[in-house]
């Protein structure tokens, strides 16, 4: 493993969560990229940018811990230039801002900015389709996660509630102008555990008229069933969001999901939608299971062991950097430092590698939030040890990718001979 940000780009894009980026007076010469959003997954509200070898990723910029950072970004001559703010400014990096599409500056039929309805978080689209998590409408005192700004989007850069027409003009709109082969839904809390409810028209016309990648990410509700039914109405991932491995800590961080569900609840829903996809194998629609937690607010040994108890069981680990957002609870909670974190990602890799999951198999999904496992290798001591795994993946990548074009393909047909028949009947 090589320790030089300057040779590693995953140590980078590690470093960048953990310190953030000042931006120079030059960047703003010329407009590119995508502005600055706070999404609605509530874990970032930062510059995307590419670095090196591909990784996208999400640079904090706002956020106070970001104005002492050691890097600084330079536009030069056309350029974006990562520079450590040293003397002779050592060149770092040689970047990319993240494209903007065109759909950034469109509204939807309906009036709405499409990013209030959807935004591109990497390089596939996120969409909150419902109102905000009711932990953060509860009185006298809100119960959401102490880390989270979603209930601080409203208004500003997210809309409150989107038709199912309103989410599908964005779908086709990113999906002919960004490529985008993913869609991730995502919710909070609901009373009477309706978010699946709710997502379900979401899902169907999105399967149907599209053949995207679909992924759902909502707390674990008490009928298991419905992820069976979710996985035969076309879903590919599920995620579920326990944030915190330790018990006690997971209180403290989460009380309204300690209330609600508790951290026994989340475990047995990621053991057992991870035993739906066993038998998948490499078919074209896969199914996956992920659990996601948050290094940083936990010691980093209670994140390994999180990270080795996911892939014991069969799912993908999305490991998050904390990020102290403003005007969340934890706003003043100094980030973590990054050579805390490197062995955690190190876990990550060689744990998904161990337990021969497939990672890295879908086409063109880079996220700029989290470090990807496969991105790991770059973190791993043991990458040497897993070739015959990573030949495995190879393959499945070229069997998958042939497979999911021309399912794209049979979609669009589709879905253009019924707007045809439509456009007729309407004559």
């Amino acid at each position: 493993m090589v320790l030089d940000v300057r040779n590693n780009p995953a140590l980078l894009k590690l470093d960048l969560y953990c310190k953030g980026i000042r931006i120079d007076d030059s960047y703003f010469v010329a407009e590119s990229g995508r502005k600055i959003l706070r999404t609605r997954a509530g874990l970032g509200s930062g510059l995307e940018l590419v670095l090196p070898h591909g990784l996208w990723t999400n640079v904090p910029v706002t956020e106070g811990f970001a104005q002492e950072s050691p890097y600084i970004l330079f536009r030069e001559n056309d350029k974006l230039v990562i520079r450590r703010d040293e003397p002779g400014r050592e060149e770092v990096a040689i970047v990319e801002a993240s494209p903007k599409p065109s759909w950034y500056d469109r509204e939807t039929t309906t009036g709405k900015s499409m990013t209030r309805v959807g935004s591109l978080q990497g390089t596939y689209l996120g969409v909150y389709p419902s109102r905000v998590c009711e932990y953060w409408l509860e009185k006298p005192d809100k119960t959401n996660c102490k880390f989270c700004s979603v209930g601080l989007n409203l208004g500003a850069d997210d809309a409150d509630g989107k038709s199912v027409d309103e989410v599908l003009e964005v779908v086709h709109a990113a999906r002919e102008e960004s490529g985008i082969t993913y869609v991730d839904f995502n919710t909070g809390h609901y009373e009477g555990e309706t978010y699946l409810d709710v997502l379900e028209p979401y899902i169907r016309r999105v399967k149907e008229e599209t053949g995207l990648l679909i992924g759902v990410q909502t707390p674990p509700h008490s009928d298991l069933g419905r992820y069976e039914r979710l996985r035969k109405m076309g879903v590919n991932r599920v995620s579920f969001c326990f944030e915190i491995f330790d018990p006690e800590r997971f209180v403290d961080v989460c009380p309204g999901k300690h209330r609600e569900y508790g951290l026994p609840r989340y475990l047995d829903a990621i053991r057992h939608c991870a035993t739906l996809g066993q038998d998948r194998g490499l078919s074209f629609d896969p199914w996956v299971s992920n659990g996601e937690i948050i290094a940083g607010l936990e010691p980093a040994e209670s994140s390994k062991k999180a990270i080795e108890w996911i892939t014991s069981v069969g799912a993908i680990p999305t490991v998050c950097v904390f990020r102290p957002l403003q005007g969340t609870d934890y706003s003043d909670v100094p980030p973590p430092r990054t050579e805390d974190l490197i062995d955690v990602f190190g876990t990550l890799y060689d744990q998904c590698m161990e337990n021969e999951l497939p990672i890295g198999v879908a086409p063109n999904i880079h996220v700029s939030l989290v470090l990807l496992p496969e991105e790991c290798a770059w973190l791993s001591r043991n990458r040497g040890r897993y070739w015959r795994h990573r030949a495995r993946l190879q393959l499945a990548r070229r069997a998958f990718g042939w497979s999911f074009r021309r399912q794209l393909e049979q979609a669009e047909q589709r879905y253009r001979s019924s707007s045809n028949r439509v456009a007729a009947a309407a004559v």
